[in-house]
């Protein structure tokens, strides 16, 4: 190896700062084009030797082993850095490189497909694919890949750039780039979808849909346009929109499967859960080897209820493809079901090969936690909980530093004389009922309860509260101080009213029976309870609480469909659980009496007191069917959708307890008050 200069050895010496880092990274790429391939490694290993987990660094090191030949060290390199990084596509790229280069063709196709299933812009790959998958016979899956290249291969290298970027989650990079070409060049659709794209990362959908709209002014036969259009609407609610112009999509774009799909999930979005089975069971019979069709009817099975059709869908979507991890956690989330012992060695092996793709490794280890705690082998179950909450925790990169500093902030600055000279402000409508809490804590069962009422209606988790908080917090970097609420005493009395009307305005949807009161069970709506009573005054709030050993083991067992980032490890949710609590402890400080807590553990342990004193707090006669809530035949989105269809049963309470012996880092954060339940 190239001996680094003076300069570079007292760089290497000290901690490398950022600028540095990218200095060294730049040259090293500069030698790789000049095929001074040992200086480019030896750049590369100055950057190591200050970070030895620095990704660019590896993957260009990488790449100069392959220009020189070296494959080992190459390959060395690459598997390095997938293990460090399963989701890093350019490092499959690279890997697949090598393995074309040296001849094998099988494993080079099997990398390529990693490449492009973590980074979809990565146009080599998807030019390798196509040229491999037709040597192999598989016409439309090279077809498919070549369409995939040529798109790509036609963006201008800035947007390129600002697809990859995109990929790797750099979005104010990709957003910086994307701005000044439309500065620069104008009106261009693709640009547009990308900034609309990277709006919904900031949750700036009302941006977004904007963006969309007028990207099918400029090209109304665009349909990749018109799909975001609708992905949008979705995600702001606006799901009569969203179906009305699927349903527009789908007359121009008859009998494609994605369109078809489309349609379909936005038919379940507004209820009409008839046609929506409709048409997945149609495209389960058109396209039967497709796992994630017959995954998404099983969820859309569940949802209503129909549980042995529900688990025959998921198990048909393992069957397609045996790796299929959702397809096995998605039986496990029904709760109520058991695997066999062949499936349960079929996970096993799945989840130990190193060909299983990050996402169905942890939805596997989760699947197979479940199946092995409800066998009663709680040691080797803890193992997979951990080992699933492992890597999910690694892919996202969590801190609860930000997330604790961010409760903080509620606690700074919504305080009594905030309430006090917002007094009158906001929508006067009583119509909302918030359940908020932590996931797992027995909100679903609440919920349940009250919308067996005659005068409520269940929902489900909205989002709107918390795409309002990020919307009012501004688009910002993660290591930015948050405005918000800092910023909410800037916020007029006309602000707060707009702002609660455009909620009830925008939930309308979900609002099928014309009942006077409607819920919202978003859990994370308890870190904005100050916001909500100054847009909602008259909306009643009722807090989730379950006891912090069980409510926090049970989300730290639950894989969730998004979201919920602070319950991938026992520390983490430990420090979100007291979190939680001295935030609710403030709002009962500064808004007493506008929150009624609820312990799951007394609602078990007995019923009828508990349903009186919720129906009193919202100002509700009782009925019967609030006690009989599992007869309700309501629609359930939750992961507890069986549980709240049978009685209520004791059997939950304690399972913690199983798992004690290895609970400990979870007890040391919670203290001995909190631990004790």
């Amino acid at each position: 190896m190239i001996e680094p200069n003076d300069k570079d050895r007292r760089l290497t010496q000290a901690a490398l700062s950022p600028a540095q880092i990218d200095d060294l990274l730049g040259r090293a790429r500069d030698m790789l084009q000049q095929t001074r391939f040992p200086q480019a490694a030896a750049l590369c290993q100055q950057v190591l030797d200050a970070d030895p987990k620095h990704k660019d660094a590896l993957y260009t090191l990488a790449v100069t082993y392959r220009y020189q030949g070296d494959y080992k060290r190459a390959l060395a390199t690459n598997d390095h850095l997938i293990a460090m990084d399963p989701s890093f596509g350019r490092a499959y790229q690279e890997r697949g490189h090598c393995l074309r280069d040296t001849g094998d063709r099988h494993g080079a196709l099997v990398a390529y497909q990693g490449a492009v299933a973590n980074n979809a812009a990565l146009v080599a790959s998807w030019q390798m694919l196509s040229e491999l998958q037709r040597a192999t016979g598989a016409r439309a899956a090279a077809e498919f890949s070549k369409d995939q290249f040529d798109y790509l291969n036609a963006l201008p290298p800035e947007l390129l750039s600002v697809a990859n970027l995109i990929q790797e989650g750099r979005f104010l990079r990709a957003e910086q780039i994307c701005r000044h070409f439309l500065q620069t060049k104008g009106h261009h659709v693709e640009a547009m979808r990308f900034l609309a794209e990277i709006g919904t990362k900031f949750n700036s959908y009302e941006e977004a849909e904007f963006l969309l709209e007028s990207c099918l002014v400029l090209e109304p036969d665009n349909t990749s346009a018109h799909v975001d259009y609708v992905d949008v609407l979705h995600k702001r609610q606006k799901f009569a929109k969203a179906l009305e112009q699927a349903t527009v999509l789908r007359k121009k774009s008859k009998g494609v499967p994605q369109i078809e799909l489309l349609y379909a999930n936005e038919n379940l979005a507004v209820g009409n859960f008839d046609e929506a089975l409709g048409v997945y069971g149609t495209l389960a019979k058109e396209t039967p080897n497709n796992p994630t069709i017959h995954l998404t009817l099983g969820h859309a099975l569940k949802t209503v209820g129909r549980q042995p059709d529900a688990i025959a869908a998921y198990s048909r979507a393992y069957q397609i493809r045996p790796d299929f991890g959702d397809a096995y956690w998605s039986l496990a989330n029904l709760k109520t079901y058991r695997f066999t012992d062949d499936q349960i060695s079929s996970m096993r092996q799945r989840e130990a090969d190193p060909k299983t793709a990050l996402v169905d490794r942890y939805h596997l280890c989760f699947a197979l936690a479940k199946g092995l705690e409800d066998r009663g082998d709680f040691a080797q179950a803890f193992e997979a909980y951990e080992r699933g909450n492992r890597l999910k925790r690694d892919e996202l990169g969590y801190d609860w530093r930000r997330i604790s500093r961010e409760m903080d902030l509620q606690i700074e600055h919504c305080n009594p004389a905030l309430f006090e000279a917002k007094a009158g402000s906001g929508s006067a409508a009583p119509d909302p009922i918030f359940i908020v809490g932590l996931p797992r804590a027995g909100s679903t069962l609440l919920e349940q309860i009250l919308a067996s009422h005659s005068q409520v209606e269940g929902t489900m988790e909205l989002p709107n509260i918390l795409a309002l908080a990020h919307r009012i917090n501004g688009r910002r970097r993660v290591d930015e101080e948050p405005a918000y609420p800092a910023n909410i005493g800037a916020l007029s009395p006309q602000d707060l009213t707009a702002f609660g009307e455009a909620f009830l305005r925008d939930t309308r949807i979900h609002r099928k029976t014309g009942v006077p009161f409607f819920i919202d069970k978003m859990p994370n709506n308890f870190r904005h309870v100050g916001l909500i009573h100054m847009i909602l005054p008259n909306a009643k709030i009722i807090d989730a609480r379950r006891g912090a050993m069980g409510c926090c083991f049970s989300g730290f067992k639950q894989l969730f469909a998004e979201g919920q980032e602070f319950t991938y490890g026992l520390e983490e949710i430990g420090h979100y659980y007291k979190d939680y609590v001295a935030l609710m402890d403030h709002w009962d400080r500064v808004l007493p009496g506008k929150v009624l807590r609820v312990n799951y553990e007394d609602v078990v342990a007995d019923l009828e007191p508990q349903v009186r004193r919720l129906l009193d707090f919202c100002g509700l006669p009782f009925e019967e069917g609030c006690i009989n809530f599992h007869k309700n035949d309501r629609a359930v989105r939750t992961a507890s959708s069986e549980q709240v269809r049978q009685p209520i049963f004791t059997s939950g309470l304690d399972q913690w307890e199983n798992f004690s012996p290895y609970l400990d880092p979870l007890r040391q954060v919670l203290g001995p008050e909190l631990a004790k339940g």
